[in-house]
């Protein structure tokens, strides 16, 4: 009796977990099926086993089987050999997985550019997007130089005759694969173009050079290689408009003549303001002078005085001293000096 229920305790324990088993295999079967059975009607060769792995490990099945048929059905598992383990490395390290397909179909559609599975790899984890590099290296695409979301709506520059030249450019540009990795982007393009634009414009010795010639800027910009290690390589520049500005160079030296007025003029109230100095220096020595000589008349009453006294001047020398110095004042008064004299004084 003991060893009947025992016999049926093991049957039972076998049957819950054959039936556990067959529950789980019928979950998982149904969660996986369905890419199950489109990755073998498309050859893709990913089995059952993979799809599970690719669940354990955190990796999006459904990515890597439509992404593998893609690739299959393109043909490129031909020709670049890309394998299930190829793309799950590449999704577990970030990258974007159906994004790097569709850039090699384009790009196998092209039949212009060579982009094998690891570049573009490569690309995608740099941050580029891979399949926008494709396209724009298929169909060119035009860059506004100065970009119209910009504060300043035209490239300002100067000729050699100080006319300013008001200048909008277009920039067509493809992408460059072999930069796309570490090169630059449109921002420097942008920057060099109207770079090169300003110092053409600049080089030209009057306006009008230019405004016969605008091809001239578009030869001189690109001659000067301004694409190099950037991801874009320029196909034309074209001058979309070009338009006649101020009169930089008069305006220039019209505020130069102004600046050199008020030097001058600075300089001449300066030597008037010493020469004034001077003059009030002047009349100053006058009034000293005429001070000592005031001084020096009240002193003659005093000589006289003492010389009468003394003995050695009498009276009818006094006299003749007044009569001459009465003449004297006469002649002077006839002559006309001492009305000059007195003008002087005053």
């Amino acid at each position: 009796m003991p060893e009947f229920f025992n016999s049926s305790a093991l049957w039972l324990v076998l049957f819950f977990v054959a039936l556990v088993f067959m529950l789980v295999f019928l979950a998982v079967f149904t969660r996986f099926a369905r890419l199950w059975v489109q990755s073998v009607m498309t050859g893709a060769g990913i089995g059952m086993l993979d799809l599970i792995r690719m669940w354990f490990r955190k990796v999006n099945p459904t990515v890597i089987t439509r992404t593998k048929i893609m690739a299959v059905q393109a043909g490129l598992d031909e020709e670049e050999e890309i394998s299930t383990k190829a793309l799950e490395a590449h999704y577990m390290a970030g990258g974007n997985v159906p994004l790097v397909i569709r850039s090699m179909i384009a790009a196998r559609k092209a039949k212009i550019i060579d982009l094998s599975f690891r570049r573009a790899t490569a690309i995608d984890l740099a941050g580029r997007n891979i399949l926008e590099a494709v396209q724009t290296s298929v169909y060119p695409r035009v860059i506004d130089c100065p970009p119209q979301t910009g504060k300043r709506m035209t490239l300002d520059a100067v000729a050699k005759n100080g006319i300013q030249l008001k200048v909008k450019a277009r920039v067509t540009v493809r992408a460059n694969l072999d930069q796309l990795i570490g090169g630059a982007t449109e921002e420097t393009i942008v920057a060099r173009v109207g770079e090169g634009i300003v110092s053409a414009i600049g080089s030209a010795e009057t306006h009008a050079e230019v405004l016969a010639n605008p091809d001239r800027i578009s030869r001189a910009v690109l001659a000067r290689k301004l694409d190099s290690q950037t991801a874009f390589e320029i196909v034309s520049i074209d001058i979309a408009d070009i338009d006649v500005g101020d009169n930089i160079g008069a305006r220039l030296q019209a505020d130069q003549a102004e600046a050199d007025t008020r030097v001058a003029r600075a300089q001449a109230e300066g030597r008037r303001a010493m020469a004034v100095s001077q003059e009030q220096e002047y009349l100053a020595g006058i009034e000293e002078n005429r001070a000592k000589l005031v001084e020096a008349e009240a002193e003659i009453p005093k000589a006289m005085a003492d010389a009468f006294r003394s003995g050695k001047l009498g009276i009818l020398d006094y006299y003749k001293l007044k009569n001459v110095q009465a003449d004297t004042d006469m002649r002077e008064s006839i002559a006309g000096t001492g009305t000059v004299r007195t003008a002087t004084a005053n």
